[in-house]
């Protein structure tokens, strides 16, 4: 197996790079579900509070506590959620980057291989025979 050039390396690591994008981008979905779960929760246990029903004014205190809870998790579920989002986004920036710098890469593969042609159409046009006998 011959060498690898620089291109096939970096599209590599290019491809690497997205998955971990992706990746990031399910964590910060999973993250969204929780909070809108998280919302429906709160909403839910705020009717039950707000609710003339006598039962539910039994367990007012309950729903308090519930609610207190609810609130926590939904502050540190958007504190995780803006973690998620930088982490994204440097995944994204890291991803953009290998991409240029591979088609940098192909760009300059792709010159050095048409100067190597052109240089070897030279060698071709003005070389000297090996011997001198070719040329009598």
């Amino acid at each position: 197996m011959g060498p690898q050039k620089k291109s096939d390396k970096l599209k590599r690591l290019v491809a690497v790079q997205r998955h971990m994008e992706r990746m990031a981008e399910s964590d910060l979905g999973i993250t969204a579900q929780r909070i809108e779960e998280n919302a429906r929760s709160m909403d839910t246990v705020m009717d039950a509070i707000g609710s003339l029903d006598p039962l539910h004014r039994l367990f007012a205190q309950n729903y308090a506590d519930r609610f207190d809870r609810l609130s926590n998790t939904d502050k540190q579920l958007h504190g995780l959620q803006q973690v998620q989002e930088m982490k994204l986004m440097r995944e994204r920036a890291k991803g953009d980057r290998l991409e240029e710098n591979m088609k940098d890469a192909r760009d300059h593969e792709e010159r050095e291989r048409d100067d190597d042609a052109i240089y070897d159409l030279i060698d071709l046009k003005f070389a000297t025979p090996a011997s001198s006998k070719l040329q009598e």
